[in-house]
């Protein structure tokens, strides 16, 4: 948290940080221009936010794009809410609010770091049994690029020609189309109607998980950086909302199981 506090504590860095607010998934180049300073200052400024957690990059072909990453905004908020009172963490939550709001960019990105190897980290991904564990979801493929997918969910079968594996590499990469919105899911997920007359209408989103391992930097045992990337929303996005707020909470479960490997509450 010593890292978080003191990337927050810089003026020039809050600056970029309300930019990719207003506006996520900038180019160095991007940022240097909205903000009006040299490449160099910039670049000194994302590092540290990066090493912060405060931001995570995604290469989009030959630029690397800047997102906001709200994860060690939620484990601030987990360490000192309980502790103090709402006057003395208001800025907190005005900041954890804002980390997690819709940001312009309809990709939603989201960075965290988990002790566990990559191999394990994929059998949580990908292997029935353990996706049940954090998720009360299954999949049945076989995880081979352009591979259709049935999703298994509160008793719901969902299955289309549609849902597809887009890429799996083995301990470093894997993506998928996301899944059909039933009635029957619309339904067990408590989603009226017209929700679902909205998601039905949007285009098919994809999601992406990036695995990086980090080798055991301080002795503690093996960390992974896992990237989230979920994207294809519309402008507007109902979808998204959804995805938003769903993901934090159900990475947090993820890493929960991997690190202590006590059961989570998937109901």
């Amino acid at each position: 948290m010593d890292e978080v506090f003191k990337a927050l504590a810089d003026p020039g860095r809050r600056r970029l940080l309300d930019s990719l607010n207003a506006r996520n998934g900038q180019a160095l180049r991007e940022l240097c221009a909205e903000l009006a300073m040299t490449r160099q200052s910039v670049s000194k400024h994302l590092a540290v936010l990066e090493e912060a957690n405060l931001v995570t990059t995604v290469r989009r072909g030959r630029e690397k794009l800047h997102y906001l990453n709200a994860e060690p905004i939620h484990a601030i908020s987990d360490r000192w809410i309980h502790t103090y009172d709402r006057r003395r963490v208001a800025a907190l939550a005005d900041l954890k609010q804002a980390l997690e709001a819709p940001m312009g960019e309809p990709a939603f990105v989201y960075t965290t770091y988990i002790r566990t190897t990559p191999e394990k980290l994929w059998q949580a991904l990908t292997d029935p049994a353990f996706t049940r564990r954090y998720w009360g979801v299954e999949f049945e493929t076989d995880w081979k690029p352009g591979s259709p997918m049935v999703w298994l969910e509160g008793g719901n079968r969902i299955e289309d020609p549609e849902q597809r594996v887009v890429e799996a590499e083995p301990y470093r990469r894997l993506s998928y189309t996301w899944h059909t919105p039933t009635a029957e899911w619309a339904a067990s997920a408590g989603i009226d109607g017209d929700g679902l007359a909205e998601l039905a209408a949007e285009s098919r989103s994809t999601v992406t998980f990036e695995i990086e391992p980090q080798g055991d930097p301080d002795g503690r045992g093996e960390k992974v950086r896992l990237t989230v990337t979920h994207d294809g929303f519309p402008d507007g996005s109902t979808m998204r909302r959804m995805v938003s707020q769903g993901w934090p909470a159900l990475l947090a479960d993820l890493k929960t199981v991997l690190e202590t490997g006590a059961a989570v509450p998937t109901t």
